[in-house]
């Protein structure tokens, strides 16, 4: 069992950094010199968790696209931390949003792009299109929807060998619209349908082909298409930039959860491997097992961060979703605050099982170096590993909560 979990971990993560000095690592790891191993770790693990992402978003005035800046960032339009939002155009340049949990995932609102003399070219230039890691295109019905002018920038954008995503904002006001017009022929289906096939002739019309279109209602961004996009865009980016997106996305979705679980188990073993190589010391009351406890804790309260179980996110969901703040807490069954005493009561249960995966351990090509740590590699990967699978149960539970309502996702 032990090894197949860490062939997996290795060849799902593909990350190139870990492995680019590869004589010298299996060199350390053969020599059972674990301090050496888990130095060069920790830099691999420290700039997968430090990658930094700059996202550009731009769209025509009052398609939504400051709602989408502070929507993915979890905020709401009138925390202090988001953007202004208006039916005025307010951005004259280039407008940097720090992600409020990950300061590395940079979200840029653009200048919009209506006026009449519009050139894309010129618009590119202005906005320096070099520091983005990709585009976010946002149009909405009251905008006229897709224009000539979002396929010329389309164009441009792929000719510079960037990305972009197109997307569709505000369905959800078609849907109520068309439900309230013909509520006995209504479909929900046949009108996503309709404004997906609007939205690609009007790109083929200006010249743009085989367009992608994405439908989103940032009030709701569970539904739709987000999980989607979220998906598109973490395959289309390299594996340190895949990571630190999908921890920064909101946790709307399963889709969104599982795929934030999935990147963060990958990595359980880079974490194990510096905390139990890199400044370890004894862990009161748990016999044979040395760590840095503080890498630990850093690690277990990441886990419930990016799913949105720390206080000020749940306060936050409770007040978008109208649900009583008392239930969203309820749902969220798990320790509020990652403290030393828990962390160390956490590496006492995982002890108890830790002899069966040391044996195992040792038959993993290379790894099995670890072995040499005795019970303390074998503690402190279970730990996280349960950890997070705990996060990932209470993140469900507060999705489930937050949307009892059928009308929402």
């Amino acid at each position: 069992m032990a090894s197949r979990v860490f062939q997996s971990s290795l060849s799902l993560s593909k990350i190139p950094e870990l492995w680019r000095d590869t004589s010298a690592l299996k060199g350390a790891f053969e020599e059972g010199d674990l301090s050496a191993v888990a130095a060069k770790l920790q830099t691999t693990l420290h700039s997968l968790e430090n990658a930094r992402l700059d996202i550009g978003i731009t769209g025509g005035t009052g398609s939504g696209k400051l709602t989408f800046v502070n929507t993915i960032r979890g905020l709401g339009d009138e925390d202090p931390k988001s953007a202004y939002t208006g039916v005025v155009e307010m951005t004259v340049g280039p407008t940097p949003y720090a992600h409020p949990k990950y300061p590395n995932v940079i979200t840029w609102d653009l200048p919009g792009i209506s006026t009449p003399t519009f050139q894309a070219e010129k618009y590119l230039q202005r906005v320096l299109p070099a520091r983005y890691d990709f585009f976010i295109i946002i149009t909405s019905d009251d905008v006229m929807s897709f224009t000539a002018h979002h396929a010329q920038l389309a164009r441009e954008i792929l000719q510079l060998g960037k990305r972009f995503y197109l997307i569709r904002s505000k369905v959800d006001v078609d849907i109520a619209a068309s439900r309230s017009r013909r509520p006995s022929t209504f479909s929900e289906e046949r009108v996503l349908s309709q404004i997906r096939e609007d939205c690609w002739r009007r790109l083929e019309a200006g010249g743009l082909k085989d367009p992608k279109v994405f439908l989103l209602s940032t009030f709701e961004l569970g539904k739709y298409d987000f999980h989607r996009l979220e998906e598109v865009m973490a395959k289309d980016l390299e594996s340190h930039e895949r990571h630190v997106l999908l921890l920064a996305m909101p946790a709307v979705s399963e889709p969104v959860l599982e795929r934030k679980a999935a990147s963060l188990r990958q990595l359980i073993w880079l974490v194990a491997a510096v905390a139990c190589g890199v400044n370890p010391s004894p862990v009161p009351g748990v016999q044979d097992v040395a760590c840095d406890l503080h890498r630990l804790i850093d690690s277990l309260e990441g886990y419930r961060r990016s799913f949105g179980l720390d206080k000020d996110s749940l306060v936050t969901l409770a007040g978008q979703t109208g649900q009583p703040l008392r239930k969203i807490l309820e749902a969220a069954r798990g320790p509020k605050t990652v403290t030393e005493a828990l962390v160390v009561e956490l590496l006492g249960q995982a002890s108890r099982d830790a002899s069966a995966f040391t044996q195992e351990l040792l038959n993993v090509p290379v790894l099995g170096t670890l072995a040499t740590c005795g019970l303390s590699f074998a503690t402190i990967y279970q730990m996280p590993r349960t950890s997070l699978d705990e996060a990932v149960k209470d993140a469900q539970r507060v999705l489930l909560q937050a949307f009892l309502d059928d009308s929402r996702p």
